[in-house]
């Protein structure tokens, strides 16, 4: 599949400039189609017998998926419903106390925040926001827990490479960091890595991913206990946790929404992972010059999918822009607009952005 097919596949990009990945990807029409195919399954078939065994093969087949654009095992890898899922099992399930710190950045999204602020009023553990640059030299004798974004969600920046060498564990948002860029756990040296199945894998709400390294998974209590984390579900007070990743699963995924992450997926797959993502980079880069040329300041970034740049009225600017079929999105306390951009975009959306901003 060349990028002219795969920009085929998704509907909405027929009719908008759509560059807002960062917040939801576009959904591919054979993915509706996925879901639509799986409802009406239930329809006619009822839910019972089979389509209880057809679950369990789908979540199977999502949890593959999801290890392996993280390059990690199935076994390390618990499905959630979205980022935030994942990050507040690790922060509650390590139980943090008073003395305890968490060391964080000062551009981190409210789903990760809303975790440690838990952490904090519930259990006492203290936060303490530094600059992301600097979050690898600020670890004290008292941090117990590193949790910052990957791929920042303000602006695109990453996370300092430095984080591989500090000695306490490392939780990763990873919301803007899989399906975009290359992701590699075991290189990253972390030692959980939450992610979204809704953004830059175009997959639908409600999907989500968490890596958590075995060493770290021995010290995770888990609280929230249902069928869909039991080893033994019907075994009564004794059914137990799964041993690995699984004891972290959330409780429900329905099959349609599997089916749906399942063909949204395969759709990108298709197109090759790396390609997609390159391509992606490679557009930032270029709308990232255009904007500079434009007069707009670009706020500082890395090598991702994300260009976030200077606008004096962002929610009346998003605004006008979506009028003219451009989306973007506000950044809330910053005075920028932000670009999310896919592989599935071409320049042609580069140019409904130019051409549709005010001048500077």
């Amino acid at each position: 599949m060349d990028f002219s097919e795969l920009r085929a596949e998704f509907p909405v990009l027929r009719r908008l400039a759509y560059l807002n990945a960062g917040t939801d990807g576009p959904l591919p029409g054979r993915a509706v189609a996925a879901a639509a195919q799986e409802l009406q399954r239930q329809a006619d078939e009822g839910r019972a017998g089979t389509h209880h065994e057809h679950m369990f093969e789908l979540r199977k087949q999502l949890r593959g998926v999801y290890a392996g654009l993280l390059h990690c095992e199935p076994r390390d890898v618990a499905l959630a419903t979205c980022t935030s899922e994942g990050i507040a099992h690790i922060v509650a399930g390590l139980e943090l106390a008073a003395g305890d710190e968490i060391l964080t950045s000062d551009e981190e999204h409210p789903g990760l925040l809303g975790a440690l602020a838990a952490a904090r009023e519930l259990r006492g553990a203290r936060v303490r926001e530094v600059p992301l640059t600097q979050i690898a030299e600020s670890v004290s004798p008292a941090t117990r827990l590193i949790a910052c974004c990957h791929v920042g969600w303000m602006s695109g920046s990453l996370a300092p490479a430095a984080l591989t060498e500090v000695d306490v564990p490392v939780l990763f948002d990873g919301a803007q960091g899989v399906g975009a860029v290359p992701v590699d756990v075991a290189a990253l040296a972390c030692d959980a890595y939450a992610g979204s199945g809704q953004k830059w894998m175009c997959g639908p709400d409600g999907t989500g991913m968490l890596f958590v390294s075995a060493r770290l998974r021995e010290r995770i209590a888990v609280s929230r206990r249902g069928y869909g984390n039991l080893a033994e579900p019907n075994a009564g007070l004794d059914a137990g946790l799964h041993e690995d990743a699984r004891r972290l699963d959330t409780f429900s995924l329905g099959n349609e929404t599997l089916a749906c992450a399942l063909a949204a997926s395969g759709t990108l797959e298709e197109a090759g992972w790396d390609a997609v993502q390159t391509r992606a980079r490679e557009l930032a880069a270029q709308l990232a010059t255009r904007l500079d040329e434009a007069g707009r300041t670009v706020a500082p970034r890395g090598a991702t999918t994300l260009v976030a740049f200077s606008s004096a009225d962002p929610a009346a600017e998003r605004a006008r822009l979506a009028e003219q079929g451009v989306v973007v999105r506000s950044i809330p306390g910053r005075p920028w607009l932000r670009a999310s951009v896919g592989g599935w975009n071409d320049e042609h959306d580069l140019d409904r952005l130019i051409a549709a901003l005010s001048p500077a």
